[in-house]
């Protein structure tokens, strides 16, 4: 107990002793005064705690940028390895050795890559000329356009001259794109190897990898089987429906293109196809460069053409077929998919932009998971009853 003298307000020193009034306080009342209130130190925790995750995810950012000559090969064969182990386990069904169709699995995968590369080059190289020809007839056209609504003539002579040095540029990198590509043909066979290597012992020794990683994730053997089986999940739903819709763009484009009479419809369909791969951005630039080959080989009014199509394909009619193809896939709003799929291309380049959207998709699932089988035991218990208390002994 702590003992104090109040005096009060206006008498004087030697009247002190008189009339001077004591109180007495609990130090136990005094404890909540000046202690920080549960709020602010709530705040405090959880800054210090996104700062150490900060932390942590830079690091990582770090180790990955100074390995990716190794990592970005296994990333890309494990994806890999997750959506086409199915078809490995239905090959094991049928009495083909795990490692054979493994094999089997990728030399199909490797047809599938080398046809469609060798028509996308094939269409960029024998088109280059042409495109850039086409560019520079059309911008006339469209400097005859601009002044036809209103626009003064000064204002369409400086587009035009705007959209000639555009068109430089794009005819400069359509030629010399090859060049740059061959200079870097080492790193990218290097980078192939390795993914096709790593492929192989992922699908031929994937079910004892996942019991290996099952087992070391520092959670019980179940959880983890939970956590690794709703990752795969994701990442299966969502390139199976994404596949889906890049077969449906690649057909309505196609169609679009041989109506149009546009060339390389071919190579339109599998430079369509590929890009449906790169969520947002990949679909566009595949757009673009089917227009580019519409210009060159029908126009500008076969362009213009193109351009309805394409609004079609990667508009109104994807968001038709986009329901059905990915189902419940991802279960994560379209907004929060566009946030995480920028945000991962921010943070970890091509391989953020491919995989953010599945990871996160995985991350909820197992949350609800962990959440629903927590009140399920809690709910199981609640349910038990009580043990009875002992009989004394008599």
């Amino acid at each position: 107990m702590i003992r104090g003298r109040l005096r009060r307000h206006g008498h004087s020193a030697e009247a002190a002793g008189a009339g001077d009034d004591y109180i007495e306080i609990d130090p136990g009342e005094l404890s909540g005064i000046f202690s920080v209130p549960d709020w602010l130190r709530d705040v405090g925790l959880m800054a210090w705690l996104l700062v150490g995750v900060g932390v942590l995810i830079m690091g990582l950012i770090w180790i990955l940028g100074l390995t990716q000559v190794i990592v970005a090969p296994v990333i890309a064969a494990s994806v890999i390895a997750a959506v086409a182990s199915p078809l490995v386990a239905w090959l094991n069904g049928h009495r083909v050795p795990r490692g054979l169709g493994a094999v089997l699995v990728l030399l199909l995968i490797v047809a599938i890559g080398v046809g469609m590369v060798v028509a996308v080059i094939t269409g960029i190289t024998g088109q280059s000329s042409n495109i850039s020809s086409a560019l520079n007839g059309a911008k006339d056209t469209i400097g005859g356009w601009l002044q036809d609504i209103g626009l003064d003539p000064s204002k369409a002579d400086a587009a035009k001259s705007d959209a000639t040095k555009g068109i430089t540029d794009s005819g400069d990198a359509l030629l010399n794109g090859l060049a740059i590509g061959i200079e870097k043909l080492s790193s990218l066979v290097f980078f192939l190897a390795l993914t096709a290597l790593s492929l192989v012992f992922l699908l031929s020794d994937g079910p004892k990898i996942r019991a290996f990683v099952d087992g070391h994730m520092g959670v019980p053997r179940d959880v983890g089987r939970v956590i690794t089986q709703r990752v795969l999940g994701s990442l299966r739903g969502y390139f199976l429906g994404v596949t889906l819709i890049a077969a449906f763009n690649a057909v309505v484009v196609t169609a679009g293109a041989l109506i149009l009479g546009v060339p390389l419809a071919g190579t339109i369909a599998a430079v369509t196809f590929i890009g449906a791969y790169i969520p947002y951005l990949g679909a566009w630039a595949a757009a673009v460069f089917a227009i580019l080959l519409a210009l060159s080989g029908g126009g500008v009014d076969a362009a213009a053409g193109m351009i309805v199509v394409e609004l079609l394909a990667n508009g109104v009619l994807q968001q038709m077929v986009q329901p059905f193809a990915m189902g419940a896939a991802l279960g994560i709003h379209p907004l929060a998919v566009l946030i995480v799929t920028i945000g991962g291309g921010a943070l970890f380049g091509m391989v953020g932009l491919v995989l953010a959207a599945p990871l996160v998709s995985a991350v909820v699932r197992i949350s609800a998971d962990l959440a629903r089988a927590e009140a399920e035991s809690q709910a199981e218990a609640a349910r038990e009853p009580p043990l009875s208390p002992e009989p004394a002994p008599g």
